[in-house]
């Protein structure tokens, strides 16, 4: 008997939804019970387009809503409206979305006034702290209550999502997907141009562009790097600094000409993966690289007061260090000078999954819709 092929769509707006929904995304595009409609917002523009030539994803829409310098209200005005016209043309049986940007929030919400089930890779993150991430926190959690399917990542994140009283038949430990997408990337990673030139050997790598670090964070965390770079003139620091002018313009003001400090562009997916392998430990205040850099065995040192992920600093592998120069220097120091430490971390098992999360995924919305 033939059965009518359901139609899934997928929305994102930036590189780290791109990056975690690239796994998704294949795995629909190789099953042949579903058509997939693949909706992007471009949020983020150019370090969105590096991911979606990386893994070979070719939207089906682009809204192009990027402006410089757009506020949240504008860019969610816009998204809304946009991307609720894309669902009631197209009418899928299910939109997915992932994490916890405008894109994500605003998707599930304008699938919620279409009726239509919204499925959220990655739900159930949480620091508390209304302002913290900003917009973030809140974002996951408005879209948590539009959210039919949750699809969590981790025990904790299984738990929060019950103790907020959602179904325990909707939410499904999965994985991050994020490490999908890491591990079949790092199978074909390549030493970048710029390393050679660079001539790295032993290196910090840094990500630091956080809205909730703009700021006075922000200027505090370029001092924590002068002092890492002025106290181990051997080390090499490598800074791959957002265009964001928030970031862009202190980073450079402030870190331009210390010797051992190299700011480069944002560098492709690909490369990224490449510099967290071979890193001798991470800086940074993104989500995803706490959950990356851990298959890899790479201590993570996180520049926020809190996480979202706070699996990461419970199995060892990452340790909230805050924005304060003196402290960000003092934490790197104890890794570079006490080898147990480092070995300590280096050697934790990351919690975040094994590479599966997609297929999963994929397996459950086949059974629900």
């Amino acid at each position: 008997m033939f059965q009518e092929r359901r139609k899934a769509m997928v929305v994102f707006g930036t590189r780290p939804e791109a990056i975690k929904m690239a796994p998704v995304i294949k795995a629909f595009e190789n099953n042949i019970d579903f058509d997939l409609i693949t909706c992007v917002t471009g949020q983020h523009r150019q370090m969105l387009d590096q991911v979606l030539s990386i893994f070979d994803i070719q939207p089906d829409i682009d809204l192009d809503l990027m402006e410089p310098n757009q506020t949240l209200p504008s860019l969610t005005a816009k998204s809304i409206r946009k991307v609720s016209e894309v669902l009631e043309q197209h009418s899928p049986d299910i939109v997915l979305v992932q994490g916890d940007t405008t894109t994500a929030m605003v998707s599930g919400l304008a699938g919620f006034y279409n009726k239509i089930p919204v499925g959220h890779v990655e739900a159930g993150l949480r620091t508390d702290e209304r302002y913290d991430p900003f917009p973030e926190e809140i974002n996951r959690r408005l879209l948590s209550t539009l959210t039919s399917y949750h699809f969590a990542p981790t025990p904790k994140a299984v738990e929060n999502l019950l103790s907020e009283g959602f179904n325990k038949s909707d939410i499904y430990m999965t994985g991050n997907t994020v490490i999908d997408a890491l591990l079949t990337t790092a199978e074909k990673a390549e030493v970048p141009a710029f390393c050679k030139k660079l001539k790295l050997d032993k290196y910090i790598l840094v990500t630091a562009h956080r809205r909730e670090n703009f700021g006075q964070r922000i200027l505090n965390i370029c001092e924590g790097l002068k002092l890492i770079a002025n106290q181990n003139k051997y080390l090499k620091i490598v800074y791959p600094v957002h265009f964001n002018p928030n970031i862009n313009e202190p980073v450079k003001r402030i870190l331009s000409g210390v010797e051992n400090i190299h700011l480069i562009d944002p560098i492709e997916y690909k490369d990224f993966v490449f510099m967290m392998k071979h890193a001798h430990l991470i800086l940074t205040d993104s989500g995803g690289v706490q959950e990356e850099a851990p298959s890899f065995g790479k201590p993570v040192l996180v520049m926020r007061e809190t996480t979202e992920r706070p699996e990461a600093v419970e199995a060892g592998v990452a340790r909230l260090v805050g924005t304060n120069p003196e402290n960000v220097s003092c934490e790197v120091q104890k890794l570079l000078d006490n080898r147990a430490m480092y070995r300590e971390m280096a050697q934790a098992a990351n919690p975040f999954g094994d590479g599966t999360a997609s297929g999963q995924i994929l397996k459950i919305i086949s059974e629900r819709i």
